[in-house]
């Protein structure tokens, strides 16, 4: 693995892992009913971003080191995941 397609998959984890960390213990303004003339109920009181940045880059790095651990070590490869034969 190079070190663009080191980082192209970890963006692509950090990405998703962002998306499964945003609603953890999301506090919204329907469940406080301190709802701001203007905005949705379900807008959050007090996003934390700054933690949630932090709790994801953790995360994310951890899953890809032992996603990109195993892509190194050869335990799995692209031929393991060719089901129809096409590689020869």
């Amino acid at each position: 693995m190079g070190i663009t397609s080191a980082i192209v998959l970890y963006a692509v984890i950090w990405f998703l892992t962002l998306l499964c960390v945003i609603p953890v213990r999301l506090e919204t303004q329907g469940d406080k009913g301190e709802i701001v003339p203007g905005t949705h109920a379900g807008s959050p009181v007090n996003p934390q971003m700054k933690k949630r940045f932090l709790v994801t880059t953790i995360i994310a790095f951890v899953l890809w080191a032992i996603i990109a651990g195993i892509i190194l070590s050869g335990w799995i490869t692209v031929r393991d995941l060719d089901y129809f034969r096409r590689m020869g």
